[in-house]
């Protein structure tokens, strides 16, 4: 498949693509939620010091939720998209 016929296909709106991504960070923060309270505990009572302190709960909590908020999960999400609108317009024929 070209490239440009795959990015007529994956093309989405800008307010669609907008509430997908939105849609993947929720995702991403429900699915990491152990990792955020981990953070967070370490982070209670400290100011500047957590840049240092709770390096290594960052660390975890960033690569869980790069896991879910990267631009492959994007496109597989308008992938999906464009699959639902394509049978719903199917449907109405």
């Amino acid at each position: 498949m070209g490239y440009v016929q795959e990015a007529r296909e994956n093309h989405v709106k800008k307010k669609v693509e907008e509430a997908l991504r939105s849609k993947m960070k929720q995702k991403a923060l429900k699915e990491c939620d152990q990792y955020t309270s981990k953070y967070a505990q370490c982070a209670v009572g400290r100011t500047l010091s957590v840049v240092w302190q709770c390096r290594k709960q960052a660390k975890e909590l960033n690569d869980c939720l790069h896991q879910y908020t990267n631009d492959a999960v994007l496109e597989e999400m308008k992938k999906e998209y464009m699959l639902q609108q394509n049978e719903k317009g199917s449907v109405k024929v």
